[in-house]
């Protein structure tokens, strides 16, 4: 049944030997080929689109035929310019994207379409993790764009992909191995970087972007804002962070950034990570990347009992939950002391009952 108000004139017909159709509506005229000889099979065609043009869904969809995957990247990577670290991120997932989507409509860009780029990927040899991480790039400019009803990424379920789930915490021997070995790279600020992430778990793009005003020494504490959240918190620095960006504070830069490369700018990302491998590789520690010094700041607070609360919120995580999910597992000591307690009653217990068998009994 046409919405009220909606006027339609609709026609099927051949053009040559294909069949084509017109659809006319308020919004606008519809005169598209159906592409096939066979008439049942232009009636089912037509038969859709009339449905999508009565229901208002039509110019919707024509939207997708009509933008180009290039134009949503253009437009989604515009979007997020102001997130450094992650537009970074974000643009060493594109090129492979590209080489198989450049040009492409985004109506073409379907689920098996989805699935066969996995398919080549793993046929190039590129990890699970590296796969997942480009098609989760594409699922998110479809929900940030929205120049198309549909996610096709959703809905490519094919090929499976299983990302490696790597935990990974920093020993305290690794640790006396990586450190000498971070000193004199990124213009000698790499290894007061490693020290100052171990001891307040800020996010690479907060270590960065970290400035003086946000230090308050007086208090001994920290403010910063995390660009996924855009909440502010406030970290306690502990002595061996506080002592660090004391001596640091001798010498500020203009810009007020603590950590500047050679021109007074923040340092790069790229070159950070670059830097950050290096030493990483020379003091033979496998399968960690920088983000794992936050993780090993939480695991190390875990390990010790500090409650799940309070380790969510050092973090500037959303929802407990989610720190719960990560390391709710290193919690077995803090457990074990309270079922100790249990034994300690039970001792208390046994103990009264015995002292009031000798009043008895006496």
């Amino acid at each position: 049944m046409p919405q009220e108000g909606r006027k339609e004139l609709m026609g099927l017909y051949r053009r040559g030997k294909v069949w084509w159709f017109t659809i006319k509506t308020d919004q606008d005229r519809i005169q598209e080929s159906t592409g096939t000889e066979n008439k049942k099979l232009a009636e089912n065609i037509y038969a859709k689109a009339k449905t999508e043009a009565v229901e208002g869904r039509w110019f919707d969809n024509a939207k997708s035929k009509s933008k180009t995957f290039d134009e949503m990247m253009k437009v989604y990577f515009e979007k997020i310019a102001g997130k450094e670290s992650t537009r970074q991120r974000k643009e060493g997932a594109l090129p492979h994207l590209k080489e198989v989507f450049s040009g492409l409509t985004l109506d073409r860009i379907t689920p098996e379409a989805v699935d066969d780029y996995k398919q080549k990927r793993l046929a190039d040899k590129a990890a699970h993790s590296t796969i997942l991480n480009e098609v989760r790039l594409l699922s998110h400019a479809f929900n940030t764009i929205k120049w198309r009803k549909d996610n096709p990424v959703r809905d490519a379920n094919r090929i499976k992909l299983k990302a490696r789930k790597v935990e990974r915490w920093l020993s305290f021997e690794e640790e006396k191995r990586l450190l000498p070995k971070t000193e004199v790279k990124l213009h000698d600020d790499l290894s007061d970087i490693v020290i100052l992430d171990l001891n307040t778990g800020l996010s690479q793009e907060e270590i960065l972007t970290l400035k003086w005003s946000q230090i308050d020494f007086f208090r001994k504490s920290l403010q910063t804002v995390r660009s996924k959240t855009l909440k502010a918190r406030t970290i306690p620095l502990n002595t061996t962070a506080l002592e660090l960006l004391k001596r640091r504070s001798r010498v500020k830069s203009i810009s007020g950034y603590i950590f500047t490369n050679g021109i007074d700018n923040k340092h790069d990302a790229s070159k950070l990570k670059r830097a950050f491998k290096l030493a990483v590789a020379e003091a033979e520690i496998e399968d960690f990347t920088f983000h794992c010094l936050r993780h090993t700041f939480a695991t190390r607070l875990a390990q010790s009992g500090v409650d799940i609360y309070t380790v969510s919120k050092l973090l500037g995580h959303e929802d407990v939950s989610t720190t719960a999910r990560h390391y709710a597992h290193h919690y077995t000591e803090s457990l074990r002391r309270g079922v100790d307690i249990l034994e300690s009653c039970y001792n208390s217990a046994t103990v009264a009952n015995e002292e009031a068998k000798v009043v008895v009994n006496s």
